[in-house]
């Protein structure tokens, strides 16, 4: 392995806390899938419909509670978040032991148990993405959301045979109470982590929750590059959702295995995840993230066509190596491309919308191919999910990725102190803002076209609408019109939402003005539902 000092895909691993975090996350991700191999065999000899429902279970919760998790993210300490989530789902895990040891454990409560634990995966979801940036350099983003998905299918590679081993020799109790013991890593390497007394204090906006659920949602739909990413994961999951949605299938009634080897054909896709963390910078370099997204997806629709037509345990398990490789050069890319598109404000917020299509996509796909397959048969499903997939591969050049060359999320207070004559209270409002321009004939049309990525960012940091208007009697006088919901809402736009590259288009746009001119600035208070303001 190259020194981790390096530009190598370990090169994240040098920063101590994220490696010490990388290590429990990988015993807790290991218990997880030992798990996840004693529910669905526990439930192997129902039908394939309630047999997908453990998936639906542990991803429904994020479709749920992704956007309010990404709203307590970003406003309250991330590490309090993460540390609670542990412990609840320690005990929730601890509860799945105690009911399986004492035989107790019907589907109706496993599903509910699931469930419970699905909850707590999507509380902690959007704060353990947006911390990462604290943990290693904005640079090393990619290679770390590549190390996430290495951690992930290191644990599928030795979880579901651990767990099926288990589950064969001593039964499912012990893959439970194993699980709930692997939380107690996680929540002590948080603890222990000494972070700055910046990065936990409170955010410097009082907004509400409500206002920052919408504020999370106004900029995810006003920032085309973060749209983007979403659409392409919607794209992507649903045949996805069909390999591990009919795995366990499969296994036991297409290929005559039981849980052991179940266990290893899961392992064989974590054995290729793990080689395609070694494949992937390589492959960015000379196929590039969309080339990578149409690769990914050609690939696995290949791997779904044998699993469908194949009935030899030893190709099944080779075909499974390149789809191990696939899913995890599809989501390294994705992930990377959300991350470093989100400034620090409304990470965690953006992160829970990528979640949401995420494990929405597998929450909704999984039981919708558990019916096909009950209707049409388990081999004509795989063969639908696979057309799935070659769609998603086809669209890409339709809909790809848009560059983030351009893109700096670094906050970037450059807006001037308003010059009022009166302290408003922070509730007032809503408040019009204008801005007046003076652009020479020559240029209107190119400053015109300009402001429209001006125009995305007012609404993207706060605006509720907003206008360009030409002066009729001075063609030369623009007047750019917003409306912002509040004064608390605008000195937000003021000090905590902007960013470089919103700093960047407005530059760019007032490049065009005429030569000596400075934008008028002038903020109006609604009065319609009250009394103007005095001084």
């Amino acid at each position: 392995m190259k020194s981790a000092t390096t530009d190598s895909p370990w090169a994240p691993l040098a920063a101590r806390v994220f490696r010490a975090l990388w290590i429990a996350q990988l015993v807790s991700n290991i218990g997880t899938w030992m798990q996840t191999v004693g529910a669905q065999w526990l439930l192997v000899g129902d039908s394939a419909a309630l047999m997908t429902l453990v998936q639906t279970a542990a991803s429904l919760p994020v479709v749920l509670l992704a956007l309010p998790s990404g709203v307590i993210a970003d406003r309250f300490d991330r590490r309090v978040v993460l540390v609670t989530a542990q412990f609840a789902m320690l005990a929730v895990s601890g509860a799945l032991a105690v009911l399986a040891f004492l035989d107790a454990l019907t589907p109706t409560v496993l599903l509910l148990l699931t469930f419970l634990l699905g909850c707590g995966t999507a509380l902690m979801g959007p704060a353990w993405q947006a911390i990462q940036p604290e943990l290693v350099e904005r640079k090393r983003l990619g290679q770390a959301a590549a190390l996430g998905a290495v951690n992930m299918n290191l644990a599928r590679a030795v979880g579901p045979a651990l767990g099926g081993a288990v589950v064969a020799a001593a039964g499912a109790g012990w893959v439970f109470a194993f699980n709930a013991a692997s939380y107690l890593g996680i929540a002590a390497v948080l603890l222990l982590w000494r972070r700055p007394a910046a990065a936990s204090a409170p955010p410097a906006t009082n907004e509400g929750l409500l206002a920052a659920l919408h504020a999370g949602r106004r900029y995810v739909w006003n920032a085309p590059g973060v749209r983007r990413v979403l659409l392409r994961t919607l794209l992507f999951i649903p045949g996805g959702a069909a390999l591990w949605a009919l795995l366990p299938l499969t296994a036991s009634r297409s290929l005559g295995l039981g849980s052991g080897g179940y266990g290893l054909l899961l392992a064989a896709v974590g054995v290729g995840a793990v080689g395609g963390a070694f494949l992937l910078p390589r492959a960015h370099r000379v196929l590039g993230a969309n080339g990578t997204l149409t690769a990914g997806a050609l690939m696995f629709a290949g791997v779904l066509a044998v699993l469908a037509t194949v009935h030899t345990p030893w190709v099944v398990a080779l075909a499974l190596l390149p789809a191990g490789l696939a899913w995890i050069a599809v989501l390294s890319t994705l992930n990377a491309a959300v991350q470093t598109r989100l400034p620090g404000w409304v990470r965690a917020r953006g992160l829970s919308v990528y979640l949401l299509v995420f494990q929405g996509g597998q929450a909704l796909a999984a039981p919708l191919w558990g019916t096909v397959a009950d209707w049409l048969g388990l081999s004509a499903c795989l063969l639908i999910a696979g057309a799935v997939m070659l769609l998603s591969a086809a669209t890409v050049r339709r809909w790809p990725l848009r560059d983030a060359e351009g893109i700096n999320p670094t906050p970037s207070d450059h807006w001037p102190a308003p010059p009022l004559v009166f302290a408003p209270e922070e509730s007032d409002g809503p408040v019009l803002v204008s801005v007046v321009y003076r652009v020479p004939a020559e240029h209107w049309g190119k400053f015109t076209e300009r402001m429209h990525r001006v125009a995305r960012s007012r609404r993207r940091t706060g605006a509720l609408s907003w206008g360009l208007y030409q002066d009729g009697h001075a063609p030369e006088r623009f007047v750019e019109n917003y409306l912002v919901s509040s004064w608390a809402e605008h000195l937000d736009q003021h000090h905590v939402r902007l960013t470089a590259t919103d700093r960047r288009f407005e530059e760019e746009a007032r490049a065009l003005l005429t030569p000596g001119s400075t934008p008028e600035v002038t903020h109006a208070f609604d009065t319609s539902g009250g009394p103007p303001i005095r001084p």
